[in-house]
């Protein structure tokens, strides 16, 4: 093996990113307990982020993105699907 002259290792910029990972976008909260807060049903999130979590009483609030009739200026609309308790 012989020494190299280069101090560090190079590694490829990435060039091609997909449009979708760029950027934040705003996110609304739909469904769930009547109790979750206002301020806890809106969220910037990533434009790939498909689930969101919310903690909640003892436990978690679970969002899943609805896709259906998604529009690019509206904010992406999470549905609730469940609730998890904190195990102890």
């Amino acid at each position: 093996m012989t020494a190299s002259s280069d101090p560090a290792p190079t590694v490829a910029p990435v060039t091609a990113m997909g449009a979708d990972a760029i950027g934040i976008v705003e996110a609304v909260l739909e469904g769930g307990p009547a109790t979750l807060p206002v301020e806890l049903r809106s969220h910037r999130v990533s434009p790939v982020e498909s689930k969101i979590k919310v903690r909640h009483y003892g436990g978690y609030e679970h969002f899943e993105r609805d896709t259906v009739g998604a529009a690019d200026d509206a904010p992406a609309v999470f549905r609730w699907t469940g609730r998890t308790r904190i195990a102890e």
